[in-house]
C-alpha cells in the first residue's frame, strides 16, 4: 500500500532485492512473495501511512510478530523469521521509501507463502496468512515501515515496572496469571518456575539454550535476551517479579525438587 506511481524497472529491482520478510522454515528465512505479486499490490494500493497509528502498530508487532521476528525498536529479538532491520537496512540504503516498505509489508502480512504442494518446503512452518488484518495490518506495516533498517535506530526506554516489562518482552509467549499472558507459544510459567530460584531464571533468560523444557525442543523459538535488550537492574527486577507473581520467595535461594528441570525453555 503506497503511493507507488514509480513503476519503473529501478523502482521494482529495488524490490526485488527486499529479502523473504514472513515465510520461514524453523529458524530458516524463505523468500515467498514474487516480485509480480509485490509490485502488483503496491501499484494498486494508496498512501495512508499518515493515517495510521504507530503506536498501536508497535504494540501489534510485539504481540503478533515479535515472536518470530528481529526488529531493533521493537525491542525483540526472535530469530524464527527474518531480521526485519537486516531485511529493509540495504533497500533504504539503495532508495527504497518507507511507502514501498509499507507496501511489500502489508503485501507480505495478506500473501506471505507462495509455495505449491510439491515444494519441498512445503510441510515446514510458515507465518500464517493475515495473522493481523484491516486496520491492524495497516498500523503495523506503517510501523515496520517507520523503523526496520534506520540506521542508528533505539528502542525506547524500558517500562520501569517489571510487570509491564514481562508483558511487553515475554508476554506474547508465555501464560502467567499475575499479567494476564494467554502465552501459548511457550513454557506456561505459572507451572514451570514454582521451585527455581533468581540463577536458573536469570540463565533461562541470558542462555535459553542452557536446558530446554520437556516438550519444547526446537532450540530456535526463544531468543537469548542479553544486556542490550533487558539491562541488569531490570533483569533483577523482573526476576523477583516473576518469582513472586508464581508463588516464590524473592529472599530464597529456592531451587526446590525438581526445579533444575524445568525452565522458561524456548518460547
Amino acid at each position: 500500500m503506497c503511493f507507488l506511481t514509480h513503476s519503473n524497472a529501478a523502482s521494482q529491482d529495488r524490490i526485488a532485492r527486499v529479502p523473504g520478510l514472513v515465510s520461514v522454515a524453523r529458524g530458516k528465512a524463505i523468500a515467498a512473495t514474487s516480485l509480480a505479486l509485490i509490485a502488483g499490490a503496491l501499484a494498486t494500493g494508496c498512501d495512508t501511512q499518515e493515517e495510521a497509528d504507530l503506536e498501536r502498530g508497535r504494540n501489534l508487532f510485539t504481540e503478533n510478530c515479535g515472536n518470530c521476528h528481529a526488529l531493533t525498536e521493537a525491542r525483540t529479538a526472535a530469530v524464527i523469521g527474518p531480521d526485519l532491520d537486516s531485511s529493509f537496512a540495504e533497500a533504504r540504503a539503495n532508495g527504497m521509501d518507507e511507502d514501498t516498505i509499507e507496501g511489500v509489508v502489508e503485501s507480505q502480512i495478506a500473501n506471505p507463502r507462495q509455495f505449491e504442494e510439491s515444494n519441498p518446503n512445503y510441510d515446514q512452518v510458515f507465518m500464517p496468512a493475515e495473522i493481523v488484518s484491516g486496520s491492524d495490518a495497516t498500523d503495523v506495516a506503517a510501523y515496520v515501515a517507520s523503523v526496520a533498517g534506520v540506521e542508528g535506530i533505539e528502542p525506547p526506554a524500558l517500562p520501569e515496572e517489571p510487570g509491564e516489562l514481562f508483558t511487553q518482552s515475554c508476554g506474547g509467549c508465555h501464560a502467567l496469571d499475575e499479567a494476564g499472558t494467554p502465552g501459548g507459544v511457550g513454557p506456561d510459567l505459572d507451572e514451570v518456575l514454582p521451585g527455581q530460584d533468581a540463577e536458573m531464571i536469570s540463565e533461562s533468560i541470558r542462555d535459553p539454550q542452557a536446558e530446554i523444557s520437556e516438550g519444547f525442543p526446537d532450540p530456535s523459538q526463544m531468543p537469548e535476551f542479553n544486556e542490550n535488550q533487558i539491562p541488569e537492574e531490570n533483569l533483577t527486577d523482573l526476576i523477583d517479579y516473576l518469582i513472586t507473581a508464581t508463588g516464590g520467595d524473592t529472599g530464597s535461594t529456592g531451587g526446590g525438587a525438581g526445579g533444575g528441570k524445568s525452565r522458561l525453555g524456548r518460547r
